[in-house]
């Protein structure tokens, strides 16, 4: 059922030559510019050199205003303040960068993040009763809080007030009984509406800043650098897979230079564990670095994450390091079990390769695992994906989906199946009873077939947009270096790919038991080209290919090469 990806060759645009002599850019650069949507001098330099100067204004965030002046009273009173947030890696950067910077403030701080395994996602009555009664004054959510009309409530009618700083969907019944700082909201003025949670935090902290400086906080007392918290915003930011455009780029290219000489004990140790060096790219953060800081809170302890994301001390981060990675190696091992288990399920299951849609539940399935499982089919099988544990009567599930199916608006359609679900376009959270499965499925497919959220033959096979292609004569270091100007690369700013024809392999062999490392020739010139994951497609020795690539360089006891990250190979 796997399918092969379509090359999608972009032709070249005679806008490029244009727009490179308007730019004094390379034609190669213009044509990636234009392959993104940016055509006009304005917008190029806008996107190749973000600056943080260009940050919009924080206040321009609907109930900012009425934020500060919670916040700013409770600072004044000295209230004990609760930093309520997700267990995710959007979700435990922004608490802790809320708690680093009340901490810095000299200010009584304490923080809520909910068992992913035990309570599920956002607010719940018995955390509020247990937050009330620590005598909490104000609690601030981060990355949630915006599907929780009743924990709000209770929590005001407690005498607790409550900010809400959130980034999902507004659901249709929600109900502002509080300050709440979301881009969603349809009122919001901010110019941006596609910030991650720790994104939304950041603003709320330069905000908070600001209005303390006016009142003179900072008189006698340093003021907090808010630039050393950016390593954070970036490895949120890009871990939560939102789009690296505009604000988020700004945010995520001044974060990964401030991340190789982070402050931070815990992301230092979590660096070397990673194997990621002072040059930082967004696939670190995104394979590297995210992966880790997630896997505690999907086995069962989100606690150790965000230790090591305000830990002090450098030998208690390294020992928090290691327990991080201990849980990613656990994580992948239930993972693959789990697929193995549905890969068996597909092959012995009559007509699942007809399907739109992929719903699939199984009995003691590690619910925190069950995203990554979803995100997984998608790769593979290019089909929105729910994935369902099943207890007790109960499902739990995740879901992924694709280009061109808003999995949010989807599951709304749905909504009278599940006991509660939230999330966005490509990934949700649900939980409903077992016995509507059958009938989620079937609806769920239907919804996949035909309407509004139809999906059409095309769109069910996956492809590779192709940048550009070249002649191996072409690829230079400063090409190359040309290309990087365009990173940090990610949603809605993918890496660039580059084509190559009729390759001669010289040389073809397994590293690391499951990579494909080749060396390939064209005419006179000769690179090395590493497929991660690629191994099942040794030996191409003597073969003549075409392929698709990244171009990179390679560094390594100081000597510097080309490299071509393989994406895709045809023979």
């Amino acid at each position: 059922m796997p399918l092969d990806r379509i090359w999608k060759i972009k032709p070249p645009s005679p806008q490029a030559l244009q727009l490179a002599s308007d730019t004094a850019l390379s034609p190669l650069q213009a044509q990636l510019l234009i392959n993104r949507g940016i055509s006009d001098n304005e917008s190029a330099r806008s996107f190749l050199y973000p600056r943080l100067g260009k940050m919009a204004d924080p206040m321009l965030l609907k109930d900012m205003d009425r934020a500060l002046q919670i916040i700013l009273k409770a600072i004044e009173n000295r209230d004990k303040i609760t930093i309520y947030g997700d267990y995710d890696a959007d979700g435990l950067t922004g608490t802790a960068l809320l708690i680093n910077f009340f901490s810095s403030l000299g200010l009584a701080v304490s923080f809520y993040i909910p068992s992913r395994l035990n309570e599920g996602y956002g607010l719940n009555k018995q955390a509020i009763e247990n937050i009330v009664q620590s005598g909490t004054g104000l609690i601030i959510t981060v990355d949630c809080g915006i599907s929780n009309n009743e924990e709000i409530l209770l929590a005001m009618n407690s005498g607790v007030r409550v900010v809400v700083t959130d980034h999902h969907e507004t659901p249709d019944n929600f109900q502002a009984r509080c300050p709440v700082i979301n881009p969603h909201q349809a009122d919001c003025c901010f110019p941006f509406k596609d910030l991650a949670g720790v994104g939304v935090a950041f603003f709320l902290a330069v905000a908070i800043r600001s209005a303390l400086r006016e009142k003179g906080r900072f008189r006698d007392r340093p003021e907090p650098d808010l630039k050393d918290y950016l390593d954070l915003v970036a490895l949120g930011t890009v871990a939560d897979r939102v789009p690296l455009l505009d604000q988020n780029r700004i945010l995520v290219k001044s974060g990964m230079e401030i991340m190789a000489k982070t402050r931070w004990p815990g992301i230092r140790a979590m660096k070397d564990v990673a194997g990621v060096s002072s040059e930082i790219s967004s696939d670190d953060l995104a394979f590297r670095l995210a992966p880790r800081l997630n896997a505690p809170g999907r086995m069962g302890n989100p606690h150790t994450a965000l230790k090591i994301l305000t830990v002090k001390n450098p030998s208690k981060a390294r020992d928090l390091a290691s327990e991080i990675d201990t849980a990613n190696r656990e994580r992948q091992v239930v993972e693959r079990d789990i697929l193995n288990q549905i890969e068996t399920m597909m092959s012995t299951t009559k007509g699942m390769e007809d399907l739109r849609t992929l719903v699939l539940a199984g009995s003691n399935w590690h619910k925190g695992v069950l995203g990554i499982v979803a995100s997984r089919l998608v790769d593979r099988y290019h089909r929105p994906s729910l994935v369902f544990n099943i207890q007790d009567e109960i499902a739990t599930g995740s879901g992924r989906s694709i280009d061109g199916f808003n999995l949010y608006n989807a599951l709304s359609q749905t909504g009278h199946l599940f006991e509660k679900f939230g999330g966005h376009a490509h990934a949700a959270g649900f939980t409903m009873k077992a016995s509507n499965i059958d009938l989620l499925r079937r609806e769920f497919e239907d919804l996949a077939r035909s309407g509004e959220y139809g999906l059409k033959d095309g769109d069910m096979i996956p492809s590779f947009d192709v940048d550009a292609e070249i002649f191996f004569e072409d690829i230079t270091p400063e090409m190359v270096r040309q290309i990087m100007v365009l990173s940090p690369f990610g949603e809605a700013n993918p890496e660039p790919l580059i084509l190559a024809r009729s390759l001669e392999v010289l040389e073809s062999r397994v590293v690391g038991e499951k990579h494909l490392k080749l060396r390939v020739r064209q005419g006179r010139k000769t690179f090395e080209a590493i497929g991660f994951g690629m191994s099942a497609r040794h030996p191409l020795e003597g073969n003549t290919i075409n392929m698709i690539f990244s171009p990179e360089m390679n560094r390594w006891k100081g000597d510097e090469s080309i490299q071509l990250r393989i994406v895709d190979i045809k023979t």
